[in-house]
């Protein structure tokens, strides 16, 4: 505890004389410890408060130009403490002392206030996802935080986490560990080809892939999820086109054993039974200096997808199992050192598509389909501080192999399978150092490296005969110089500018080629470089006390490569994004009464890099010309009586592609996968039920619109337009409980995903959502 309290300071001494200087100060209401910690950042002093329970005392918002040893005065007297210089630009805060004659009011008693901690604000978010430690109200643009506890209510689950919860957030549905992910209308197309994701994934500061699909990694023992729309070029550059989505982990905890664990079962109906566990671990390994936690996770689905022609039922179960281990080194008290290491393996027996006019529920295949997806992981992450400027360097290696099966069997021939094998190793290098805000400047300047290699082959297998097809390889090598400030220009409103210069070497080769080709792609393959700036600018007001507007200006970029299309080679250039974006914020989702966000964006997309399918049936890439994405987005929650809380979000997005080539002319061009409209209403209820017991619960319910699946006459196919649900109880202590859960509680078919196999020829394929589930588990900590 002791610790603790002195981490509630910012130890960021300046000489004297910086004392008499005068500084723009500003503090949100909430607790003392909170605002001496930005009061030490924005002025160079430091403060120390040695009782915790000063530390927890409500104070209002401080704000002005004013010396610092004013102001922290001012929040001593308001907080009912006194403040004691003990060194040159160094406070400490004590209880102020009892006057005779005079009784001293309860620290927490005010005349609008009934109860301290229920009623105090909430604590401050700082969004680690702004690379500089922004508070969550002093961040540009649209960002969402999703609890840890959240995600893992009814049971450990992956991404759907994630798009169950923000209406931004898509996905397609091909099956775990293939899938991408989509945000604000920003979306290329179905298949996991060489264009590098829209979405910029990240667990800490590495990201998970940089053109392979979403590992879909479980979501257990995590602190937190963060979205921040994008583009976010200038901070996470190649692969940020539409925003990113960034997993934190909980942190080991020093000097304490903890164990917490869940254990679930599952029954779908029209399908088979299910099972989910997870585990987790804290220990101590060194006193208060050194800890250790792991997570090992294991997750069966069950399967509700018939293949009659088989004579198997529930054929697409998948198993998934995972774990990350995490030690942390404190090897002095301003620097710790970090090493993670995770890995996950998904394996689905077949696959979970339908046919669109058959029976509920079955395909037509004649062959199991299905994949198998490994990814591993691991960080030595190094952070600390150097007087006021704070430092982190993280380096990390990946490696991901995607093996997916399909059925390429012709009408009228013999059943045939086609193999797909996706592999990518990445090594990856960032360091940054910024220096939170002091006299009303706050920056950032960082560097980073990144090699990545894909390989992917190809090859069709039937009984007499296996081939393989042509397959490529690509890589890349990339390092970038970016950085940003913030200029407080009045009290109120901040003017941020940044840039980031990114060189990039790409080359690539073919693999399983006749020696006529391999000439060819001698030629086209050949090394070669680009260079490109990404700008950024943003204005942020704050018009009332946790009231904001912004607008903001950002480009993304991302580099070109090479694909195969048929016999043939195919270059496809680097694309390029313009968005400009307004909005608007107030509080934040899940505290405090209200919360409202309004957002509105405009994103001009040049030479847009897209998947689609060549004359033989396989996918490939271009650049399907240039397009429009308009975005409105609109999120809010209340709290309507004690303890029930509602929240509702919709998204409205239009595109449209100009110029497409001629072999992709379609009746109408819209960028794939993103409906018109989607929304989601969700409502949170908790209530004490006595004996030291807890109900707590939650539903939710949301829309997805129609899309269309992909780009050309032969990816028309429309999707969507369906409805989801699911609800949870609990029922426990802090330590133990028994959740019931129902999911797709209409037991909707919809349609998430109009492909299965991309060789269909004759029938149209349909990706219902998993029927109606009913899950019990019970959770345990201690």
């Amino acid at each position: 505890m002791k610790a603790a309290t002195w981490l509630l300071a910012a130890a960021l001494a300046l000489p004297a004389p910086a004392l008499a200087r005068e500084a723009m100060v500003s503090t949100r209401a909430g607790k003392l410890g909170d605002a001496v910690s930005e009061l030490a950042r924005q002025t160079g002093t430091s403060i120390v408060i040695a009782d915790p329970d000063i530390a927890r005392r409500p104070i209002p918002s401080l704000r002005g130009r004013m010396q610092a040893g004013e102001a922290v005065r001012r929040l001593a007297r308001a907080a009912g403490a006194r403040a004691v210089e003990v060194a040159p630009s160094a406070w400490r805060l004590d209880a102020a002392p009892r006057q005779a004659g005079r009784s001293t009011p309860p620290p927490h008693a005010t005349s609008q206030v009934a109860g301290p901690d229920r009623t105090a604000p909430p604590e401050p978010i700082v969004v680690i996802a702004s690379k500089r430690d922004l508070r969550f109200d002093q961040v540009p643009g649209q960002v969402s935080i999703l609890d840890g506890e959240a995600l893992e209510t009814g049971g450990i689950g992956g991404t759907e986490k994630i798009t169950q919860r923000l209406a931004t957030v898509t996905s397609t549905h091909l099956g775990s560990g293939r899938n991408k992910l989509f945000i604000r209308g920003i979306a290329d197309s179905s298949f996991t080809g060489p264009t590098q994701a829209t979405v910029g994934q990240y667990l800490g500061d590495l990201r998970l892939a940089y053109n392979a699909p979403d590992p879909d990694l479980r979501l257990s023992d995590m602190a937190r999820v963060e979205v921040l729309e994008g583009p976010q070029g200038t901070l996470y550059g190649a692969g940020s086109l539409g925003g990113i989505i960034r997993i934190v982990p909980n942190a080991p905890v020093m000097g304490a054993t903890r164990l917490y664990g869940t254990l679930g079962g599952s029954l779908t109906q029209s399908g088979d039974f299910g099972g989910d566990a997870s585990a987790t671990i804290n220990l101590p390994l060194s006193g208060d200096s050194a800890a250790l936690r792991a997570t090992f996770d294991a997750v069966r689905q069950g399967g509700y997808i018939d293949k009659p022609a088989l004579g198997r039922d529930d054929v697409n179960r998948t198993d998934i199992l995972g774990g990350r281990v995490s030690a942390r080194f404190e090897i002095s008290p301003s620097w710790s050192v970090d090493v993670i290491a995770l890995g996950q393996a998904t394996e689905a027996a077949d696959s979970q598509y339908a046919d669109r006019h058959g029976a509920p529920l079955e395909s037509s295949s004649r062959v199991a389909e299905g994949s198998d997806a490994d990814y591993a992981m691991g960080q030595f992450v190094v952070s600390g501080r150097i007087g006021a400027l704070h430092l982190r360097s993280t380096t990390g290696l990946v490696r991901q192999h995607l093996q997916e099966r399909y059925d390429a069997s012709l009408p009228e021939g013999a059943p045939r399978l086609f193999e797909q094998t996706n592999r990518t190793r990445m090594i990856a290098n960032e360091t940054r150092v910024w220096m939170p805000e002091r006299y009303g400047i706050s920056w950032l300047l960082g560097t980073s490296f990144t090699h990545n290699t894909t390989v992917l082959k190809r090859r069709f297998e039937s009984e007499e005969l296996r081939s393989s097809t042509t397959g490529v390889r690509n890589t890349i090598d990339e390092a970038t110089l970016y950085g940003e400030a913030s200029l407080r220009i009045m009290e109120s409103l901040v003017a941020t500018a940044g840039g980031r210069f990114t060189y990039s070497r790409l080359g690539g080769s073919g693999e399983d080629v006749s020696r006529e080709l391999a000439m060819a792609l001698a030629q086209v393959t050949a090394e070669r470089s680009l260079e490109t700036f990404l700008p950024s600018l943003a204005l942020h007001a704050e018009i009332a006390p946790e009231t904001a507007l912004y607008m903001r200006y950002q480009q993304g970029f991302r580099p070109g490569g090479f694909a195969i299309e048929s016999e043939f080679v195919r270059r496809f250039r680097n694309d390029r994004t313009e968005t400009f974006e307004i909005g608007a914020r107030h509080g934040r989702a899940g505290t405090g009464p209200f919360d409202f966000a309004l957002s509105l964006s405009y994103t001009r997309w040049q030479d847009i890099q897209a998947d689609f399918i060549d004359g033989s049936g396989l996918p490939s890439t271009a650049n399907i010309g240039d397009g429009r994405v308009w975005s409105v987005s609109a999120s809010g929650g209340a709290a309507i009586a004690p303890g029930l809380r509602v929240e509702a979000g919709v998204t409205w997005n239009r595109s449209q592609v100009d110029t497409p080539p001629l072999f992709l002319v379609a009746r109408t061009m819209q960028v794939p996968n993103i409906a018109h409209v989607a929304g989601r209403v969700g409502v949170t209820w908790e209530r004490e039920v006595g004996g030291g017991l807890r109900l707590t619960g939650n539903g939710w319910a949301s829309y997805v619109g129609r899309s269309r699946l992909g780009v050309g006459p032969e990816l028309g196919a429309p999707q969507g337009d369906y409805l989801d649900s699911g609800a949870n109880l609990r029922l426990g202590t802090d330590r133990l409980g028994l959740t019931v859960g129902l999911t797709n509680i209409a037991n909707s078919r919809g349609n998430r995903f109009s492909l299965g196999t991309p060789f269909s020829v004759g029938r149209e394929q349909v990706t219902p959502l998993r029927p109606r589930t009913l899950r019990v588990g019970i959770d345990t900590r201690f």
